[in-house]
């Protein structure tokens, strides 16, 4: 299975985070993007499922439409989970270990109960040997990346 990280610069920068399950990507919008440091926990919002196909989606949404800015894949790679990843999603915790070129290593997802709609998750870095207590997360968009970019409407709408 794969997993995908957009880098979505809408009306605020922030990482769409994105898990191949069950025929579908699950994805959650992490503010601040993920983190290799686990002392850092991330907000992750569970938001609609997106078809496989918006994985390999990159452009720049265009304006009146949901999401309308750039979107670029930050990171990739596969991803295995823990058990049945539909059933740890269900129970509110999911344990996975990601093989992308920048997030390495063991994660997991936690539900934040009683807040909210229930959508609300946190994205936290395992302690392993990928661990690194100084990272910052860097933007791939730069002036030149974002010239490269066609104007498109992405695979699916989302609301």
């Amino acid at each position: 299975m794969r997993f995908i990280v957009h880098e979505h610069h809408s009306t605020h920068l922030h990482y769409d985070f994105r898990l191949e399950i069950a025929g579908v990507l699950k994805s959650w919008a992490i503010p601040k993007g993920p983190s290799m440091n686990p002392s850092e926990k991330r907000l992750a919002v569970m938001v609609e499922d997106h078809p496989l196909e918006y994985g390999e989606f990159e452009g720049i949404i265009p304006q009146g439409h949901y999401g309308a800015g750039a979107v670029l894949i930050w990171d990739s790679g596969e991803f295995q989970p823990e058990g049945d990843p539909e059933v740890s999603l269900s129970k509110g915790k999911l344990i996975f270990t990601l093989n992308g070129k920048k997030l390495k290593g063991s994660f997991s997802l936690i539900l934040l109960r009683g807040r909210g709609s229930g959508k609300e998750w946190l994205l936290i870095k395992g302690k392993d040997s990928f661990a690194k207590e100084d990272w910052k997360i860097e933007e791939e968009l730069t002036p030149s990346r974002k010239r490269k970019l066609e104007e498109r409407i992405p695979p699916c709408e989302t609301s």
